[in-house]
C-alpha cells in the first residue's frame, strides 16, 4: 500500500513520539509498504528503503519546537496542514495514518482523497491541551466531543495504551481498535558507552535515576522534595538525565533552594545510544508521573533493564505495571520519599522486582511483539473498503 504518514513533531529526534513513529516506519517499510512521511521542518533526515520524508516550511524564528502545546507547534500545524491537503488531493494514498493531532485534517480530507484513516492516538487531546491551558477548561467538552467524532469517522484507531483503546471502543464501538503500545527498545540496540555516573559523582551508596523530559507533569519537581525529606544517613543519590534547557534551570534552582546539590544532579540530555548504560548502572529507577493515561516509553525501557521501578500509582504506569513488579506510590513527595527509603534499604526487592519487571517487557513489550501488532492491523486494513 501507499500511505501517507503524518507526525506533527520535529522528526528524527531522540524522544518519545519520535522515537515510536520511527519503529512505526521501519515496520512498514519492511514489509513492503511505500511510506511519504509529513513532519515539521526541524529534525533529522533517515535513510530507510521505501521511505520518503516531506516537511513543513523553515520559517524565520520557527526553532527548536518544544514539546506540548505551543504558539510554535500552532503554526508549524498549520503548516502541516496546508502541505498535508495538498499532498491528499494530488497524490493516491491508499492510507492517511495520521498521529496524534493530525488526525482532525485527516479527517477532512478523507472523503475527497479517497483514503482510508487511521487515527494513530497516543493521548485525549482534550485532556492533554486542558492541562497546558487552563483557560481551556470552559471548552474542554467541546474538544472532548470533537475528538469522539473524529473517532467514529476515522477507519481504524491505533491506541498506544489500554486506557485509550477503552476510551476508543467506548466512544466508537464499530471502529476497529487496535492496541499497538510502545517496546523495551532492546539493549543491544545501543552501543554508546556512557559516563560512569558513581566515578563522576563519587557516589558510594544508592543510586536512583530519572531519565525523560522535566517538563512539570513529570513531577519532578515532587521527586526532588521527596529527596529533601530523606534522611542524609541513607546515602542516596537521585540523577537527572534530560530536559530542555529552562526545564534544566527550573529543577536546578529548586535543588539549590532545598540544598540538596550533594544528593541530586542534573547531567541534561544525553544520546538515546547511552541509555541502556546509564539504566544498568542505576539501583533504582523513578518515574513520578503526575496525571495521565498514555504510558511514558521509558517505562518499557525501564522495565527491560531488569532495575528496580519506583512509580506512581496512575494510570499512566498501571495499565503496564503493578506490585508485582515495581513499588508504586502515590504521587506526591511525601510516598515518594518512603518509596524511595524502601528501595534504598532493601536490596533483595530491588531485585526481585526487577527481575519480574524484565520478565514482563520481554513477554509483552519487545520489538518484535510490535512488529506482529502492526502487520496484522495493516492485513486487517487492506480488507476495509476505501471512503
Amino acid at each position: 500500500m501507499r500511505i501517507l504518514l503524518v507526525a506533527p513533531q520535529p522528526f528524527y529526534q531522540e524522544r518519545g513520539t519520535p522515537i515510536a513513529v520511527r519503529m512505526l516506519v521501519e515496520v512498514l517499510c519492511s514489509q513492503g509498504h511505500a511510506v511519504d512521511l509529513l513532519t515539521y521542518h526541524e529534525g533529522a533526515d533517515l535513510d530507510i528503503e521505501r521511505l520518503t520524508i516531506l516537511r513543513t516550511p523553515a520559517l524565520p524564528g520557527l526553532r527548536h519546537v518544544p514539546i506540548g502545546i505551543s504558539w510554535k507547534k500552532l503554526v508549524c500545524d498549520l503548516l502541516l496542514t496546508a502541505r498535508l491537503l495538498g499532498l491528499a488531493l494530488t497524490r493516491r494514498y491508499d492510507v492517511i495514518h495520521a498521529v496524534e493531532e493530525a488526525v482532525f485534517p485527516a479527517i477532512l480530507l478523507r472523503s475527497s482523497a479517497h483514503a482510508r484513516v487511521v487515527y494513530d492516538m497516543d493521548s485525549l487531546l482534550g485532556e492533554s491541551l486542558v492541562s497546558k491551558w487552563r483557560l481551556l477548561r470552559p471548552a474542554e467538552r467541546v474538544l472532548r466531543a470533537m475528538e469522539r467524532a473524529v473517532i467514529r469517522r476515522s477507519d481504524a484507531v491505533f491506541a498506544v495504551c489500554g486506557d485509550l483503546a477503552r476510551h476508543a471502543t467506548i466512544d466508537a464501538p464499530d471502529v476497529p481498535v487496535f492496541l499497538i503500545e510502545d517496546v523495551a527498545l532492546p539493549a543491544q540496540q545501543f552501543g554508546g558507552e556512557a559516563e560512569p555516573l558513581r566515578e563522576l559523582l563519587a557516589i558510594r551508596g544508592t543510586l536512583a535515576l530519572y531519565v525523560g523530559n522535566l517538563q512539570r507533569y513529570q513531577g519532578v519537581d515532587q521527586l526532588v522534595h521527596a529527596m529533601g525529606q530523606l534522611p542524609r544517613a541513607l546515602d542516596l543519590t537521585l540523577v537527572l538525565i534530560g530536559g530542555a534547557p529552562e526545564d534544566v534551570t527550573r529543577v536546578r534552582s529548586l535543588v539549590r533552594k532545598l540544598h540538596l546539590e550533594e544528593t541530586v544532579y542534573l547531567l541534561g540530555p544525553r544520546p538515546l545510544a547511552q541509555l541502556s548504560s546509564f539504566l544498568a548502572q542505576s539501583d533504582i529507577l523513578v518515574s513520578p508521573r503526575l496525571r495521565g493515561s498514555n504510558t511514558p516509553m521509558k517505562i518499557y525501557s525501564y522495565m527491560n533493564s531488569g532495575t528496580a521501578i519506583l512509580a506512581t500509582r496512575i494510570a499512566s504506569h498501571t495499565q503496564v505495571i503493578d506490585e508485582g513488579c515495581a513499588l508504586l506510590a502515590e504521587p506526591n513527595p511525601q510516598a515518594l520519599a518512603k518509596g524511595l527509603a524502601t528501595l534504598a534499604a532493601d536490596a533483595p526487592l530491588r531485585g526481585r522486582l526487577g527481575a519480574a519487571a524484565r520478565r514482563r517487557a520481554r513477554e509483552r513489550y519487545s520489538v518484535e511483539a510490535f512488529r506482529r501488532k502492526v502487520c496484522a492491523a495493516y492485513l486487517t486494513l487492506e480488507t476495509l473498503p476505501i471512503a
